[in-house]
């Protein structure tokens, strides 16, 4: 199993072991206000969105991390690692996006976990581009997006959701686009 490690925390892929401490993540209306729909989640959608997540790791070799602080290995968040579809101007695409239970907010836990996936992405697997899209207002995400060297490619809207949305990206060294 790939094991991702930074300074203070743990990254792998998710289990069904992550299920209830997502969900309960996935249940908070703050942090979910810029994911989606805007609304929080049940136990049972995400123990189907978490089933999804576990075959693209067995289908593509990537996807979403669980991230756990080293120390503890309590359950925190995760990495995800995917393709937007629900924005499919962008496609060919591979989104890097984070959610980190509130209580964990202010730490910096987003912006180091998402470092070293967007690290695996570039050298561990060979991407060449990977994009954050982000909702409008979202400010907190909006930082992360900038720490992590991303810059705004493009504004739009989210079809099915009519949502604002700024597209960052963000290329491996020594690729740019064509």
């Amino acid at each position: 199993m790939i094991r991702l490690h930074t300074e203070r925390l743990g990254l792998r892929p998710l289990c069904d072991e992550d299920v209830a401490p997502l969900a309960a993540i996935n249940a908070d209306p703050e942090v979910m206000r810029y994911v989606g729909d805007g609304r929080p989640r049940t136990l049972e959608r995400t123990r189907a969105r978490t089933e999804e997540m576990m075959r693209h790791w067995q289908e593509r070799g990537w996807g979403t991390f669980a991230v756990e602080l080293a120390d503890t290995g309590e359950f925190i968040g995760c990495i995800v690692l995917a393709v937007p579809e629900f924005l499919p101007e962008i496609l060919p695409a591979v989104e890097v996006g984070w959610r980190i239970g509130r209580r964990h907010w202010g730490h910096g836990y987003a912006p180091e976990a998402a470092r070293e996936v967007i690290r695996f992405a570039f050298e561990d697997i060979g991407m060449d581009r990977l994009v954050s899209c982000v909702y409008r207002g979202n400010t907190a995400s909006a930082r992360v997006a900038e720490k992590l060297g991303m810059a705004v490619e493009r504004e739009t809207v989210v079809p099915d959701l009519a949502v604002q949305c700024l597209v960052y990206e963000l290329w491996a060294p020594g690729r740019t686009a064509e």
